[in-house]
């Protein structure tokens, strides 16, 4: 049975010439190239866009890549102009072009089964599970990497060739074959699937003969380059690629890994601030969970779990407090009647009834003592009488000047 809402409350965008790889099926995020002559043209389809969505009662997140951002920022900036509201999301991801199209469809793809904050948070989040860069024949151009310029100059040589992850951390190293596997930074869940695209397929060689083996995919896809790839990796000659898991629970484990909080002005379930909807940096904790009415598996509700409170739980304990988290504390709660008058009960109160202790082994004189003890409720206390008032005139409070009697004014 399908877990999916009706209608789905988030819409996701994605504002750059980037097309989408089609491997999540017939879902896919709405694409805008952001092309015209001036900003008014390049932002007014997603203007329209955003305005319908937000009529329809959705939210909107909008995906642009930060090495890209100007265009971007400033059409999402139109967009809640002419909504007039907070239901614009704006959100810079720092990835390949391959790998942010991927991103992009995987939201819309879980957009029916979270909420609009889970999916403005698990843009951030998704980039964790995948192994996502390129195979570089020259890093002298490639910006955004740390570049040394030992690097620069080698990769000049035409036998030198470099490898470079922007997913889930950045770096950049020469490749070596014989330590291309050892220094993989990240190793997906199997089945692992690879995707690769790269404008010139002749020099594809060095790339299929180390990376894939490293990977051992169960499946290679072979994609058209993406428009931006030679802006994003400063060259022509490259091969990249994105490894992501095949599990069919993949996406739903990297959406069960978030934690977040609710957004104290809009509601929204927010991982980092401010709020990416309203901008507000005030958060306040999710709610608790309601408690199930069922035992855990394995063994009986223990107290605290159920609605009722537990059978046997003393007068004198704090409501709601786990026996173990009382024990932990230090503190002992209070015994129901107790056993001996304590220093501040009054001396002609009567001490309740105590029962006998259970007593093990035998006496001397060899008879077998009681193994249990007498049963039946003890018998309540008497009520306390009570105490007089102190006298405020012999004790007068710290701070303040004594009582004084009222003189009379009647005449004598």
């Amino acid at each position: 049975m399908s877990r999916a809402l009706p209608r789905s409350a988030t819409a996701v965008a994605l504002l750059a010439d980037i097309p989408s790889t089609g491997h999540v099926g017939e879902v896919r995020a709405q694409r805008f190239a952001m092309h015209g002559d001036g900003i008014g043209e390049r932002s007014a389809a997603f203007v329209d866009f955003a305005r319908a969505r937000s009529e329809a009662g959705q939210k909107v997140v909008a995906l642009y890549p930060s090495w890209q951002a100007e265009t971007a920022e400033r059409a999402v900036n139109f967009a809640r102009g002419a909504t007039r509201d907070d239901h614009v999301a704006g959100i810079a991801v720092d990835l390949s072009p391959l790998a942010l199209s991927l991103v992009a469809d995987q939201l819309a793809y879980l957009a029916p089964y979270v909420p609009p904050g889970m999916v403005a948070a698990l843009s951030d989040e998704l980039p964790k599970h995948l192994l996502a860069g390129a195979w570089l024949g020259n890093v002298s151009q490639v910006a955004g990497f740390p570049v040394s310029l030992r690097q620069q100059m080698s990769s000049l040589a035409p036998s030198v060739s470099y490898l470079a992850y922007c997913a889930p951390s950045r770096s950049l190293g020469r490749l070596r074959p014989s330590e291309v596997a050892r220094t993989l930074p990240f190793q997906p869940v199997r089945p692992v699937q690879l995707l690769c695209s790269t404008p010139d397929p002749a020099i594809t060689g060095v790339f299929d003969a180390h990376l894939p083996h490293a990977i051992a995919p169960v499946a290679t896809r072979r994609l058209p380059a993406q428009p931006l790839g030679p802006a994003y990796w400063g060259t022509s000659k490259y091969v990249e690629f994105v490894a992501l898991s095949a599990h069919p629970q993949a996406l739903a484990y990297a959406a069960s890994s978030l934690r977040t909080a609710l957004c104290a002005w809009c509601g929204e379930p927010v991982r980092a601030r401010p709020c990416p909807f309203c901008a507000g940096n005030a958060t306040r904790p999710m709610p608790p969970r309601p408690a199930s009415s069922s035992p855990p598996q394995g063994g009986s509700a223990a107290p605290g779990h159920s609605g009722t409170p537990p059978t046997g739980t003393r007068s004198g304990a704090e409501p709601g407090t786990r026996p173990a988290a009382r024990a932990a504390s230090g503190t002992r709660p209070a015994p129901a009647p107790p056993a001996h008058p304590s220093p501040g009960t009054r001396a002609d109160a009567a001490p309740a009834p105590t029962r006998e202790p259970v007593r093990r082994g035998r006496p001397r004189n060899g008879t077998a003592l009681d193994s249990a003890p007498p049963t039946g409720p003890p018998a309540p206390l008497p009520p306390p009488e009570p105490e007089p008032l102190p006298d405020l005139r012999a004790h007068p409070v710290p701070g303040h000047p004594p009582a004084t009697e009222a003189r009379s004014t009647h005449p004598r």
